[in-house]
């Protein structure tokens, strides 16, 4: 085999590394870019919605997404170079950040539609209870 042939093997396996490497950073940036789980655990709203509103600003995945896409172009790049060795350990972890995002994504949608619903429920309800005191003030006469 002639050294140029030892020394193209040997640049493919330090690409393959290096971009194994940032995958693995784009992915642990992904992570951190998540919310922490207290802060959609903790709150120290008075009332419904200042928790939904404080909830509503805690699920937000932040730039993971943005982090989530830089692995899986260069993790793609990686498997059609077939550059990885075993990428089994990137693609699982890749889904889980997918499955997270998502999971984020949903609740969140969740809340905010709860955020719309609460205040108009709170005013049906008071209506209802001016409506109920009333009916009782005039079976009282």
């Amino acid at each position: 085999m002639s050294q140029t042939a030892l020394d193209n093997d040997e640049l493919f396996g330090e690409a393959a590394n290096e971009m194994r490497e940032d995958v693995e950073a784009s992915l642990a940036e992904a992570w951190d870019a998540l919310p922490e789980s207290d802060d959609v655990w903790e709150t120290d709203a008075d009332n419904v919605l200042g928790v939904l509103n404080g909830l509503k600003s805690a699920l937000d995945a932040g730039d993971a997404e943005d982090h989530l896409r830089d692995a899986k172009k260069w993790f793609t790049m990686g498997q059609r170079a077939d550059a990885f060795d075993d990428a089994d350990d990137l693609e699982a972890e890749i889904e889980a950040i997918e499955e997270a995002i998502e999971d984020i994504s949903a609740a969140g949608e969740q809340v905010g539609e709860l955020t719309a619903t609460i205040p108009a429920l709170r005013g049906t309800l008071e209506e209802a209870g001016v409506d109920e005191s009333e009916a009782e003030d005039e079976d009282e006469e």
